[in-house]
This record gives C-alpha cells, sequence and structure tokens, in this order.
C-alpha cells in the first residue's frame, strides 16, 4: 500500500526498522524525528508528549497529538501555565488525550517552569540545547541494540529541569526527547535519514561502498 504524499523512491529507502510500516510512524520517522529544532513551542509540545508517553508507544501518542494540540492550547506555554482545577478536569474527560492525572498535573507544572526558563535564559531552545553546546551529537549506530536508552547529557538535562519543578522529564524520556528534536543524531548509518541530517560515513564505509 502507497503511503500519501511519498514516492516510490521514497517507499524503498532504507530506514530505521523501529518506524515499521504504518504510514503515521514512516511520516514522522522521515520528516521530523532527528531533524534539529529550535522553535520553543514545538520543543514544549515534544517536552510534554514525551513525559505523556511514559509506559505507552509512541504510535499511541502520535495518534493522539492533534487532539493534544486542541486541549493544551497549542502547546502555548503561557496558556498551559494558567490551568487550573476546572482545566485538570476538562483533560480528564477528554477521551482524546492520554487521560492519566499525574501526565496532565505534570504538564501544567512543566508549563510553569519553562516560563521561568525563559525569563532566566532567553529561550527554551538556549537552554536545552546548551546540554548538547548548540549542536547535534552526530552518532554511528548499526543496529538498535547499540542505542542507549540514556547518556550523560540527558541525565544532566533531567536533573536540571527536575531541579527547576519539571516531572516526568527523567533521563530516559529526556534522551527520547533528544532523539526527537534532533539534538542527536540515532538513525542507523544504514538509514537514509542518517547522511541527511549530518551523518557521514567513515572512509572505510565508503570505500566498502564502492
Amino acid at each position: 500500500m502507497a503511503i500519501q504524499g511519498q514516492s516510490s523512491t521514497a517507499l524503498n529507502r532504507e530506514r530505521c526498522a523501529w518506524c515499521g510500516s504504518d504510514p503515521l510512524y514512516v511520516a514522522y520517522h522521515d520528516e521530523e524525528w532527528g531533524v534539529p529544532l529550535h522553535d520553543d513551542t514545538r520543543l514544549f509540545e515534544f517536552l510534554i508528549l514525551e513525559g505523556a508517553q511514559a509506559g505507552l508507544s509512541w504510535l499511541t501518542v502520535l495518534r493522539k497529538r492533534q487532539h493534544y494540540r486542541q486541549a493544551y492550547a497549542g502547546f502555548a506555554a503561557e496558556e498551559v501555565a494558567r490551568f487550573g482545577d476546572a482545566d485538570i478536569t476538562r483533560l480528564l474527560e477528554n477521551p482524546g488525550i492520554i487521560r492519566n492525572r499525574l501526565k496532565i498535573e505534570a504538564a501544567i507544572r512543566n508549563a510553569r517552569a519553562v516560563l521561568a526558563i525563559r525569563a532566566a535564559h532567553g529561550s527554551l531552545d538556549r537552554f536545552l540545547w546548551q546540554f548538547v553546546d548548540g549542536q547535534p551529537v552526530q552518532n554511528r549506530w548499526r543496529t538498535l541494540a547499540e542505542v542507549p536508552a540514556s547518556t550523560r547529557q540527558s541525565e544532566q538535562m533531567s536533573n536540571e529541569l527536575r531541579r527547576l519543578g519539571c516531572n516526568f522529564v527523567g533521563s530516559t524520556i529526556c534522551y527520547a526527547f533528544m532523539q526527537a528534536v534532533g539534538m542527536v543524531n540515532d538513525h542507523l548509518v544504514d538509514c537514509y535519514r542518517h547522511a541527511a541530517l549530518g551523518g557521514l560515513p567513515s572512509r572505510q564505509e565508503a570505500e566498502s561502498k564502492q
């Protein structure tokens, strides 16, 4: 079955195995995952969605993404930070999102922390990208088994976010966030997106393909 908006050439490209064949997941892999992101609103969106994913599959979250955008005021941190008890009740009754009180309350708490981060650092973007010195980390994994669940940088990010009052920001969640927003290029070396996002083949790999 053809994936809407993709050519036959795109369909035949080598991809990371985790995205499978679901059209939504493939589009996310091809168009978003690992692309360096510097927009504060979208960074906040991914921070909340990665926390919402805890214990669930990312595909589950992707399928609810539009509902999340509607429920959380387009992920405008200023709006979410003002949510109160009535909003929590509204969200708990919304079948389009993951109705977990702890995750909902964490999203509001995190929005308030983001406002404080912006005030102190100028932007959420500047604060978050400092953990990779402003440049994507270019990894060279050959198999999914090699990809770590967390790193020193994700641990540092987690500790700092927790210190600032955030929840659902453990080191593993932070690393998934870093992968999603392009702070690290964790596409496997055989995936066509690896090179597209700045990963270059080693001399040995280049010579082996000649």
